[in-house]
């Protein structure tokens, strides 16, 4: 099936676009069942939806003829939830219905209200804008629909989300009776159903979400991260896949804000989008995405909607989405026009089942897997590296007169090292993760605090990809293939000591990898961890060197089986010997509290050194109540002399 050949300046502009072959949404409204009938259609976001309704709402408004009359009130109204995604229809409409001379008009808000006022007036074939501004203009008697022939409400799911079902049903209400309705949505809830029923005539319903037509071109990916590595996974990702543009989806206005924040400290070029920008404010933003100067976008669901980015190829959802719903349109801003794009999801293991069921729900087969490296990340640099364009390009004449200069001063060595180094310094660091694991619910964390309060951090994989398994809250641990040895070092939690700057870091001073290293136990002022037996001689010899963060490593004393010996739990909070014959603190409250309570039942009763023969909570029977007045009595009559 090719594109419309009954109208020839229309098959003109959409091969000038390269459109050869329709997008299944657009075979659908194009077939003769749904020619001149209402339609109720549902489409992913990003299957060319805009080009389909406006080549199946040609017939209408043309009426046959080539080209448009001279632009009077308008025959077409298109309802879009966003500012960006209205300025994105009118800008496909008119490039659509350019040699037809269309009059494509414009109503959003934040824009000049009385320059639309004016293009109102001079004439309009086609109306796209935003529900509040449409009314707006249509209460104040600028906007006349009595000769509309098309209504189209576009993302219709989004509008009733936003609460926008009052403000089109006052634009349905205003249309003329005989007029086609369009209503196209991602997806189709009860909301948007009795919407189709109350304004819609024998609606054609299309559906083209099935489970390889509405994701064929988005590969989904769920990476399991620990909630506190939120971040640091946002920038592996960014990392690893180098796309020249991504979008990075928060839940919140605050975690837009923060993670902004962060990507921009790590060098990230990044600008963000929430509802606190102006509009002037979000055009900058979004055309320095067009434009190159800026590669990551950090935005919450709603300011992202009608966003355009035809480099788009990476989206990563920060924060899980409330629905399947949001993520299908959060993931499809990429794969547009026959792209392939990547939709990745940081997955908790706390909210494993709800990603897996978004993914079932959307009809979606996701690939787990766990965060992206340092070392892998470092690997792909060096490929990358050697495929950069500085490469590539012919050298000049300056450049090679330079080249001589250094090779007369400087060995190839020197000269290749200090390249590597310039390349390097305009990337970002990649982050040190620990995998949580495969596993669901809270089976796998990556620190908890025992009673005595130390942190036990779990073992990271092994060689075989499956995390060690560990005992329970108790703190013990199933002991390391081959024998382990304990060391310490002299920083603690009063030192902001934490496992994820830890873990790198006696990888680093000792020369091993983390599968060789076991349990962590973070205290006050030191830290104890685990070191395979293999490698512990070579972990020891190395750790003696001076090293620039200034913290000391050394071995705990060895146990009867030789090797270092676990931290005890009875001298985990020793204290010194001058202090140790004073009780703890909660056993001098507990007797305390006990020599109060003999004191105070002596008072009571009168009686020294003897127990009262019943209990407080016995007061209120009535077997007692006899016996507890009399010795309410007695104690008057001590009182008082008797």
């Amino acid at each position: 099936m090719t594109f419309m050949s009954d109208q020839p300046q229309i098959a003109r502009a959409l091969a000038e676009r390269h459109y050869t072959e329709p997008t299944p949404v657009q075979k659908a409204v194009l077939a003769g069942q749904a020619a001149g009938r209402d339609l109720l259609v549902s489409a992913q976001t990003g299957s060319g939806k805009t080009v389909a309704y406006g080549l199946a709402i040609a017939a209408d408004l043309l009426a046959g003829a080539e080209r448009f009359a001279r632009g009077g009130k308008p025959l077409a109204l298109i309802v879009a939830p966003t500012r960006e995604l209205a300025v994105q229809v009118q800008r496909e409409l008119t490039w659509l219905y350019h040699y037809c001379g269309a009059r494509v008009v414009s109503c959003v808000g934040g824009m000049d209200p009385r320059r639309e006022q004016r293009e109102l007036a001079e004439g309009a074939h086609i109306v796209v804008g935003t529900p509040g501004r449409l009314c707006d203009h249509l209460r104040r008697n600028r906007l006349d629909l009595s000769e509309l022939k098309v209504i189209v409400l576009d993302e219709a799911d989004e509008m009733l989300n936003l609460g926008f079902r009052e403000d089109m049903e006052l634009l349905l209400e205003a249309t003329p009776a005989e007029r086609r309705t369009l209503l196209f949505s991602a997806t189709l809830p009860r909301g948007i159903v009795a919407l189709a029923k109350q304004y819609q005539k024998d609606a054609f319903r299309v559906e083209v979400l099935g489970d390889e037509q509405g994701h064929a071109d988005i590969e989904y990916r769920a990476i399991r991260v620990a909630a506190h590595e939120t971040e640091h996974a946002v920038v592996n990702i960014l990392r690893f896949y180098e796309a020249p543009s991504t979008l990075v989806f928060c839940n919140t206005r605050s975690a837009v804000k923060h993670l902004q924040a962060a990507l921009l400290e790590r060098g990230f070029l990044v600008v963000a989008l929430s509802g606190e920008l102006t509009q002037n404010e979000r055009t900058t933003a979004l055309q320095s995405l067009r434009d190159g100067r800026a590669r990551v976008c950090v935005a919450t669901d709603v300011a992202a909607r009608g966003i355009d980015l035809p480099g788009l190829s990476l989206v990563i959802h920060a924060e899980l989405p409330n629905d399947p719903e949001v993520m299908q349109h959060r993931s499809g801003r990429t794969g547009r026009a026959g792209k392939k794009g990547v939709s990745v999801l940081l997955v908790p293991n706390s909210r494993r089942r709800r990603a897996e069921m978004f993914f079932h729900q959307a009809g979606v087969n996701a690939i787990w897997a766990a965060a992206p490296q340092a070392d892998e990340i470092r690997k792909l640099d060096q490929q990358r590296m050697m495929q950069d364009e500085v490469f590539s390009e012919p050298p000049s004449e300056d450049d090679l007169a330079l080249a001589r200069m250094l090779l007369a001063e400087k060995s190839t060595e020197e000269i290749a090292s200090a390249l590597a180094r310039l390349y390097r310094a305009r990337l970002p660091s990649p982050e040190d993760i620990i995998d949580p694991g495969p596993d669901r619910g809270n089976r796998f964390r990556d620190d908890r605090t025992d009673r005595h309060g130390a942190r036990d951090r779990f073992s990271p994989a092994g060689d075989d990809g499956a995390p060690r398994e560990t005992g329970k809250r108790t703190g013990f641990r199933r002991p390391m293939e081959g024998g382990s040895v304990w060391f310490r070092a002299g920083v603690g939690r009063r030192k902001n000591a934490e496992a994820r700057w830890l873990l790198p870091m006696i990888c680093r001073r000792g020369g091993i990898g983390k599968g060789d290293i076991g349990a962590i136990r973070i205290y006050d002022t030191v830290t104890e961890f685990e070191i395979s037996a293999r490698v512990a001689d070579k972990f020891t010899a190395k750790v003696q060197a001076p090293d620039a963060e200034n913290i000391r490593i050394e071995a705990l004393p060895q146990g009867p089986q030789g090797g270092g010996m676990p931290p005890s739990r009875d001298s985990e909070r020793a204290v010194p010997e001058k202090k140790a014959a004073k009780p703890h603190f909660k056993q001098r409250q507990q007797e305390h509290r006990a020599a109060a309570r003999r004191e105070g039942e002596e008072r009571r009763f009168d009686r020294p050194g003897e127990k009262p023969d019943f209990k407080k909570s016995d007061f209120k029977k009535p077997k007692f109540k006899k016996k507890f007045k009399k010795a309410k009595e007695d104690k008057h009559r001590n009182r008082s002399g008797d």
